[in-house]
């Protein structure tokens, strides 16, 4: 949610940042109209309580004086039932405005580049060196804008489909039989390899300050709602049919609640979080995309890295959070490049995301496996997330950042480390913790 007395003093950097998004001005002329007419009834309530204090105190001053106040009483009445009838208005007026509030989005950062589509995100860097197949080399330099390092290969790597069916990785048929598309189940040294990615993670961000935890797999609508535009992603959402819960998509949304309502001290800050869950999405607009293998799934796990700080570190802590997965891939030695995420593609929380492709050579493309987002305090206010300064308490701002998702990860290193002999490479950080080198 926005600043509202930001709103009220510039209402034009609004209006400018919504129509770079591709957003009209219908919100902001709603909350306008809404916020006039609250202004309104709330002068007329005060108006009618002072009114009713003047009248008490001359039904005072008669009474004393040994007279009849029944009239005046009969009008404090009035005045009351009158101030009744306002104050729901006024509340009505409120929740109107609020919700139109949470429809008008975050403030742009200056850098983020004015267009829409993918295809004009802003390239930032490449790392690594890629295997590309010769007939995706020119796929491979526009997307790094001719920085990228490659070392071309004369046969393309098998799909991760075809891999996790060969090694006996992945049942998605009998999946299917149980639970639909886009279930799957891992198994044998593809699980082993999961269990690796995550456990190296926790290890990777504990060394980096950040305190992990296992959040709540479940929310309810209030929490859920104030954490994420949820009616741009409500179709993503498992729902507990009975319940007033939803399946998490990722922990960001139960670890930005897990302060909901909580005033910090200015010495706790910064907080760095790193959470491990499940996340549940429905994938409703993705038919016909990634539909084999385990690419685009209903359910899989990722460590999330999230910060709560002071607003005049909030830009730094961005660039530290992207470095960290950046460090991580790295380390994974997968290549990948770092894109600014332009206007047209942010949601209503972001005032500038990052995200983080990977190189997959079998499909000749990069592919986000990360994304870094700066939601300032649009997210701490919808929260209500603040700490305390001399000068009164301010909202902090809030970051998140995937540190790793499995399935995307593991499809990486089915495609980018394939061996002559058919099985995959396991990158040599993540042997102590699998125990084995190669999946054969």
């Amino acid at each position: 949610m926005i600043d509202v007395k930001l709103l009220r003093d510039n209402p034009q950097q609004y209006y400018d940042s919504a129509r770079k998004r591709g957003f009209g001005k219908e919100e902001i002329d709603r909350f306008f109209m809404l916020d006039e007419q609250w202004r309104a009834v709330l002068k007329e309530v005060n108006d009618s309580r002072k009114e009713r204090n003047n009248l008490s105190l001359q039904a005072s001053e008669t009474i004393k004086k040994g007279g009849s106040a029944e009239q005046i009483k009969e009008k404090v009445r009035e005045i009351n039932s009158r101030i009744a009838e306002r104050e729901t208005a006024l509340k009505t007026l409120e929740a109107d405005r609020e919700a139109v509030l949470s429809l008008i989005p975050n403030l742009l950062h200056e850098s983020v580049v004015v267009a829409k589509g993918d295809e004009n995100d802003q390239f930032i860097r490449f790392d690594g060196n890629a295997r590309v197949f010769r007939d995706d080399k020119e796929e491979f330099l526009r997307s790094t804008e001719n920085k990228g390092i490659f070392s071309l290969i004369e046969k393309r790597p098998d799909s991760h489909v075809d891999v996790e069916e060969r090694l006996d990785l992945v049942d998605l048929e009998r999946a299917a039989k149980i639970s639909g598309a886009r279930f799957y189940f891992l198994k044998n040294r593809l699980l082993k390899l999961e269990l690796a990615l995550i456990n190296y993670a926790i290890d990777f961000f504990s060394q980096r300050a950040f305190t992990t935890v296992s959040p709540p797999f479940m929310m309810n609508y209030d929490p859920l709602s104030k954490a994420t535009d949820i009616e741009t992603f409500k179709e993503s959402l498992y729902k507990l049919e009975n319940d007033d819960l939803y399946l998490i998509s990722t922990s960001e949304h139960p670890i930005a609640a897990m302060l909901k309502d909580e005033i910090l001290e200015e010495g706790e800050l910064p907080l760095r979080v790193a959470g491990i869950s499940p996340c549940f999405r429905r994938e409703a607009g993705a038919h016909g995309k990634d539909t084999k293998g385990i690419f685009r799934v209903h359910h899989f796990y990722k460590v999330e890295q999230f910060v709560f700080c002071k607003p005049e570190h909030s830009w730094d802590f961005h660039e530290e959070l992207t470095r960290n997965t950046e460090d991580l891939l790295r380390s994974l030695e997968i290549p990948f490049r770092v894109v600014s995420i332009c206007s047209g593609e942010l949601s209503r929380l972001n005032a500038k995301k990052y995200d983080i492709e990977a190189w997959f050579p079998a499909q000749g493309k990069f592919r986000e496996v990360a994304s870094s987002s700066n939601n300032t305090d649009f997210q701490a206010r919808s929260l209500n997330i603040r700490y305390r300064t001399r000068e009164g308490n301010r909202f902090v701002h809030t970051l998140n950042n995937t540190g790793i998702a499995t399935t995307r990860i593991m499809v990486c290193i089915m495609e980018n480390f394939q061996t002559e002999s058919g099985g995959i490479r396991i990158p040599k950080a993540l042997i102590p913790y699998t125990g084995f080198e190669e999946i054969t």
